[in-house]
Protein backbone atom coordinates (compact mmCIF):
# COMPACT_ATOMS: atom_id res chain seq x y z
CA UNK A 1 0.00 0.00 0.00
CA UNK A 2 0.92 3.55 -0.80
CA UNK A 3 2.06 5.37 1.87
CA UNK A 4 -0.24 7.89 0.99
CA UNK A 5 -3.04 6.14 0.38
CA UNK A 6 -2.95 5.17 4.06
CA UNK A 7 -3.42 8.86 5.01
CA UNK A 8 -6.71 9.00 2.49
CA UNK A 9 -9.61 9.56 4.59
CA UNK A 10 -11.84 7.07 3.08
CA UNK A 11 -13.81 5.64 6.24
CA UNK A 12 -16.75 6.81 7.83
CA UNK A 13 -17.22 6.45 11.51
CA UNK A 14 -19.50 3.19 11.67
CA UNK A 15 -16.92 1.78 9.15
CA UNK A 16 -13.91 2.77 11.43
CA UNK A 17 -15.33 1.47 14.62
CA UNK A 18 -16.17 -1.88 12.85
CA UNK A 19 -12.10 -2.51 11.64
CA UNK A 20 -10.74 -0.80 14.70
CA UNK A 21 -13.54 -3.70 16.58
CA UNK A 22 -14.86 -0.74 18.99
CA UNK A 23 -17.52 1.08 19.37
CA UNK A 24 -18.54 4.24 17.03
CA UNK A 25 -18.73 5.98 20.65
CA UNK A 26 -15.38 4.96 21.62
CA UNK A 27 -14.57 6.91 18.38
CA UNK A 28 -16.11 10.00 19.33
CA UNK A 29 -14.67 10.00 22.70
CA UNK A 30 -11.08 9.75 21.46
CA UNK A 31 -11.76 12.27 19.21
CA UNK A 32 -13.27 14.65 22.39
CA UNK A 33 -9.59 13.39 24.18
CA UNK A 34 -7.65 14.54 20.76
CA UNK A 35 -6.41 11.35 20.45
CA UNK A 36 -7.58 10.41 17.17
CA UNK A 37 -8.49 13.42 14.47
CA UNK A 38 -10.36 12.39 11.43
CA UNK A 39 -10.58 14.62 8.75
CA UNK A 40 -14.16 15.97 7.80
CA UNK A 41 -16.20 15.84 4.70
CA UNK A 42 -17.90 19.18 3.06
CA UNK A 43 -21.01 17.75 4.90
CA UNK A 44 -18.75 17.88 8.40
CA UNK A 45 -19.27 13.52 8.09
CA UNK A 46 -15.78 11.97 10.35
CA UNK A 47 -13.80 9.98 7.92
CA UNK A 48 -11.15 8.00 8.84
CA UNK A 49 -7.90 6.85 6.82
CA UNK A 50 -6.54 3.27 7.28
CA UNK A 51 -3.59 5.46 9.30
CA UNK A 52 -6.28 6.34 11.72
CA UNK A 53 -7.76 2.62 12.17
CA UNK A 54 -4.34 1.85 12.90
CA UNK A 55 -3.80 4.09 15.65
CA UNK A 56 -7.27 3.23 17.18
CA UNK A 57 -6.23 -0.61 17.27
CA UNK A 58 -2.87 0.65 18.94
CA UNK A 59 -5.10 3.10 21.11
CA UNK A 60 -7.22 -0.16 22.05
CA UNK A 61 -3.98 -2.55 22.71
CA UNK A 62 -3.10 0.49 25.30
CA UNK A 63 -5.97 0.16 27.29
CA UNK A 64 -6.88 -3.23 26.94
CA UNK A 65 -3.14 -4.92 26.93
CA UNK A 66 -1.04 -2.64 28.84
CA UNK A 67 -3.95 -1.59 31.15
CA UNK A 68 -3.50 1.95 30.84
CA UNK A 69 -6.17 4.57 31.19
CA UNK A 70 -6.93 7.67 28.16
CA UNK A 71 -3.97 10.11 30.43
CA UNK A 72 -1.82 7.51 30.11
CA UNK A 73 -2.32 6.34 27.02
CA UNK A 74 -2.25 10.25 25.91
CA UNK A 75 1.39 10.45 27.65
CA UNK A 76 2.34 7.64 25.89
CA UNK A 77 1.56 9.06 22.62
CA UNK A 78 2.71 12.78 23.87
CA UNK A 79 6.30 10.67 24.36
CA UNK A 80 6.29 9.31 21.34
CA UNK A 81 6.08 11.94 19.13
CA UNK A 82 8.52 13.96 21.10
CA UNK A 83 10.70 10.86 20.74
CA UNK A 84 10.16 11.08 16.82
CA UNK A 85 10.50 14.73 16.94
CA UNK A 86 14.49 14.05 18.83
CA UNK A 87 15.35 11.03 16.91
CA UNK A 88 14.20 13.64 13.89
CA UNK A 89 17.06 16.15 15.58
CA UNK A 90 19.44 13.62 16.03
CA UNK A 91 19.69 12.98 12.36
CA UNK A 92 19.96 16.49 11.47
CA UNK A 93 22.75 16.83 14.14
CA UNK A 94 24.60 13.95 12.71
CA UNK A 95 24.32 15.24 8.84
CA UNK A 96 25.58 19.01 10.32
CA UNK A 97 28.48 16.83 12.19
CA UNK A 98 29.40 14.48 9.61
CA UNK A 99 29.62 18.18 7.24
CA UNK A 100 31.98 20.06 9.90
CA UNK A 101 34.03 16.55 9.91
CA UNK A 102 34.47 16.50 6.85
CA UNK A 103 35.38 20.17 6.31
CA UNK A 104 37.79 19.84 9.16
CA UNK A 105 39.68 16.82 7.58
CA UNK A 106 39.82 19.15 4.36
CA UNK A 107 41.13 22.52 5.91
CA UNK A 108 43.67 19.99 8.16
CA UNK A 109 44.78 18.57 4.67
CA UNK A 110 45.11 22.15 2.80
CA UNK A 111 47.60 22.98 5.61
CA UNK A 112 49.32 19.55 5.49
CA UNK A 113 49.78 20.54 1.82
CA UNK A 114 50.94 24.11 2.71
CA UNK A 115 53.93 23.07 4.64
CA UNK A 116 57.61 23.40 2.72
CA UNK A 117 59.87 21.12 4.04
CA UNK A 118 63.35 21.32 3.72
CA UNK A 119 65.93 18.09 5.31
CA UNK A 120 68.88 20.22 6.69
CA UNK A 121 71.77 17.61 7.67
CA UNK A 122 73.70 18.81 11.09
CA UNK A 123 76.78 16.65 10.78
CA UNK A 124 76.55 14.55 14.16
CA UNK A 125 73.02 15.84 14.88
CA UNK A 126 69.32 14.79 14.23
CA UNK A 127 67.65 16.23 11.38
CA UNK A 128 66.22 19.44 11.66
CA UNK A 129 63.15 20.10 9.70
CA UNK A 130 63.25 23.59 8.14
CA UNK A 131 60.10 25.50 7.14
CA UNK A 132 59.91 28.07 4.37
CA UNK A 133 58.56 30.38 7.05
CA UNK A 134 61.71 29.75 9.66
CA UNK A 135 63.52 31.01 6.30
CA UNK A 136 62.61 34.22 5.69
CA UNK A 137 63.74 35.00 9.23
Amino acid sequence: MNPDDRKRPLFMISVAAELAEMHPQTLRMYERRGLIRPNRSTKRTRLYSMEDVERLRYIQRLTTESGLNLAGVERVMELEHLMEELQERIGELEQELDGLIAQAREEVEQIHRSYRRELVPLPGRAVVIRTSSARRS
